[in-house]
């Protein structure tokens, strides 16, 4: 079994992602791996005339805030921690940074949604689980512990 080096913790910034932030830093102590950080942001899904209305700027500029501010936080504890801000597709870009970085091990949340919810919403974990040329590690939330 070959152990991962470059490990990739996607996040949304919830209470899921940052359990598997946890997780993943544990397991890049534990491995001596590289670990990244990414977010992906995207436009809600509108009519054409309601997208022109998005403040894509600030969309952009608070996502980046974000990140930075979670890859100064992570940097402090795993020093040489990457971080990555991509704008799409939330499971096309996960696993397009997968190929991109060389990442041998996803670890990310899952929300644990199911029925509507789900069905509306779609599951980014779900796809990535599908479709990721490398294993990927889902980890529930403490909210869905209980589901």
């Amino acid at each position: 079994m070959n152990l991962p080096k470059n490990i990739l913790v996607p996040t949304d910034f919830s209470e899921p992602s940052e359990v598997a932030l946890s997780t993943a830093i544990e397991l890049a102590r534990a491995f001596q791996a590289r670990l990244t950080l990414a977010h992906v942001w995207s436009v809600p899904n509108m009519g054409y005339a309601e997208a022109l209305t998005w403040p894509i700027d600030e969309m952009q500029k608070a996502a980046r805030m974000a990140l930075d501010e979670l890859h100064t936080r992570v940097s402090a504890l795993l020093p040489g921690t990457d971080a990555v801000l991509k704008v799409g597709a939330e499971w096309q870009q996960i696993l397009d940074v997968v190929k991109e970085e060389g990442i041998d091990l996803v670890v990310m949340g899952t929300h644990g949604r199911r029925g509507l919810p789900r069905l509306i919403l779609g599951s980014v974990a779900e796809k990535v689980v599908r479709l990721s040329p490398v294993p990927v590690l889902t980890v529930r939330g403490p909210q869905d512990a209980t589901k």
